[in-house]
């Protein structure tokens, strides 16, 4: 099977055991994970959620500042010497 193959029949809970592999580093059975496995099942996590959920609602995600990039009103203040 291929990785496109095996991420066209990824579904919710199949994506749930992958990452509670990846959080535990073990497999459900008790099996330890390998380097290459996790990277490969963070890989395929990934790819299902950016195709089947909003950006919010992926792990990692980082919601954006309120304000502007550009706007450094706030970290701009006069020093005052004591």
């Amino acid at each position: 099977m291929s990785f496109e193959e095996l991420l066209r029949n990824l579904n919710p809970q199949i994506v749930g055991s992958l990452k509670r592999a990846i959080e535990l580093g073990k497999w459900p059975n008790g099996v330890a994970i390998t380097a290459e496995q996790r990277r490969l099942c963070a890989e395929a996590v990934a790819n299902w959620e950016r195709a089947h959920l909003p950006a919010e609602a992926h792990v990692g995600h980082v919601p954006p500042k309120e304000t502007p990039c550009g706007d450094r009103e706030e970290e701009e203040q006069e020093l005052n010497w004591v």
